[in-house]
């Protein structure tokens, strides 16, 4: 089973006690703002939420972490890597993405957790190529991405909600010249 630890997180698989926690991230109008239509999700779409993620470990040996943070041993959110499938134009792909609760916000966790999901999927998982998709607009993300060394290659419209996204990448030969 896949561990990661940071100086302040853990980045793990999911348990049954991090549905309510992130049930609570998932029912924030302003966490949810930028994630597909803007929609709130309750208990059962959460717990439906993470065993999706669970199954994308079974299935493609990837997947999104729960983030905790190592001193209070308390969810934060998600981090990890996934297959975009909502945007078919950008498959084959990885995505690495993250998801923090409002009070974990502004602290660099993001960036912290992210960057680890990265190193994975590079050194761990032999990946040639990561993305990440933000809405138009939501540049806190936008700055996640810049800080993991990744750049803009592409918009489009998420088919979904119909919004304007930015793809950002990083291809595996600029991660181990920024590293090295």
């Amino acid at each position: 089973m896949v561990m990661l630890e940071t100086p302040r997180l853990l980045l793990r698989r999911w348990r049954e006690e991090d549905v309510a926690p992130l049930a609570a991230v998932n029912a924030d109008p302003e966490v949810m703002r930028w994630i597909g239509d803007g929609s709130v999700r309750d208990e059962q779409q959460t717990r439906s939420g993470i065993e999706a993620m669970e199954h994308g470990w079974e299935a493609q040996g990837i997947g999104l972490f729960a983030v905790e943070i190592r001193s209070t041993r308390e969810l934060a959110g998600f981090t990890g890597l996934s297959i975009p499938d909502f945007l078919p134009e950008v498959l084959p792909a990885v995505e690495v993405g993250w998801r923090l609760g409002r009070s974990y916000w502004g602290q660099g966790l993001a960036t912290e957790a992210a960057a680890a999901a990265v190193r994975f999927g590079f050194e761990d998982r032999a990946l040639k190529r990561i993305i990440s998709i933000a809405q138009v607009g939501h540049d806190a993300s936008e700055r996640v991405m810049a800080k993991l060394g990744m750049h803009p290659f592409h918009e489009t419209v998420d088919p979904s909600c119909s919004r304007r996204v930015r793809i950002f990448e990083l291809a595996s030969d600029r991660y181990v010249t920024a590293t090295r």
